[in-house]
Formats: structure tokens, sequence, C-alpha cells
């Protein structure tokens, strides 16, 4: 009886995993902006610690020379993410819709992806692993969504078909 206490009471109160907290102290070294530059677009991004200790992500996206979409991208040493299920979020939008992306290799050229909206005020968004779905180059891919075991990399994008600026700040990303 006492172990079956001990077995709920871990599934209970499992803690939650926190891959990035910021701070007026982070280091973001990191952390990486991939525009649509690197296919010949215009769209610039830009990343920074913000005075009040947020990762602050904006700029402006660019349609010339068939661009539109800004990343930011934060890597890191492999996670051991099976005893998880989702991603928890503590961020302040400007309205728009963002993904957010992960891969379980750095090496992959894909990644699984899940769209979430911003309302402009601080908010917490959670994204399930199992509604994360493999996407290249914008297309869908015929694989599983994403199985949450492990991960090396995960970024935000904002590619909206749209010309227009952006801001993105952002507290904690917390695995749960």
């Amino acid at each position: 009886m006492m172990r079956l206490l001990l077995f709920v009471s871990v599934i209970l109160f499992q803690q939650s995993m926190t891959l990035f907290q910021f701070t007026s102290e982070s280091n973001i070294d990191n952390w990486r902006i991939l525009d649509d530059v690197v296919m010949g677009g215009r769209s610039d991004g830009h990343f920074k610690i913000n005075d009040d200790g947020y990762g602050e992500y904006y700029g402006d996206i660019s349609l010339a020379n068939n661009g539109g979409f800004s990343s930011l991208r934060y890597y890191f040493e492999t996670v051991d993410a099976s005893d998880y299920s989702k991603f928890k979020l503590r961020l302040k939008g400007d309205g728009k819709t963002y993904q957010l992306r992960v891969k379980d290799s750095r090496y992959n050229r894909y990644s699984y992806i899940c769209k979430f909206e911003t309302t402009g005020e601080w908010q917490t968004v959670e994204v399930p692993f199992a509604d994360m779905y493999a996407s290249f180059r914008g297309y869908r891919l015929d694989m599983p969504n994403f199985k949450g075991n492990q991960m090396e990399e995960i970024a935000f994008l904002i590619g909206n078909k749209k010309k227009e600026s952006f801001k993105l700040l952002i507290d904690t990303i917390t695995l749960e």
C-alpha cells in the first residue's frame, strides 16, 4: 500500500523542468536569429534581454524576394523529455500568431511545430507534444507527431504571409 501511495504521489507532484528562464543576467549565446535572408528574403529579426529582464524577440517581416519569416532558435545539449508531455510558455505577444518549433535532433531538417495565438497581455501558453506535427519548409510531412522523448532545439517563428512588425516577450519555457 505504501508503494502505491508513493507512486501516486510522484505522478501527482511531478516537477516541471525549466528549459530557459530569462533574467537580466541570462546568457543568450545559444539563441540565434534565422530569417528568410538565407533564401534571399528581407525580413529582419532581432533578439535581446530587455531592461525588465525578459527575452525580447522583435523585428519586421518582409515579403520582398519571396521572403516572409523570422525565427529565433535556442540550441542546447540533448534533453531527455520522456517524463513530460507539453511545453508551458510564459510570454507576452502582440496579438499575432507564432509557431513553437522543436527538433529532437539538431541535424534533422524538419521541425515539429504548433501555432499559437498571442493576446497582447502576459499569458501562459501550453503546447502538448502530441499536437506538434512534422513540417519542412512550410509543408506538413507524413510522419507521426512529436513523441517528446528528447529535444536539442526549440524555436519561435513568425510567418503569417504578410508584411508586419512583431514583438514577443518571453519569460519562461518549461516542460510539464
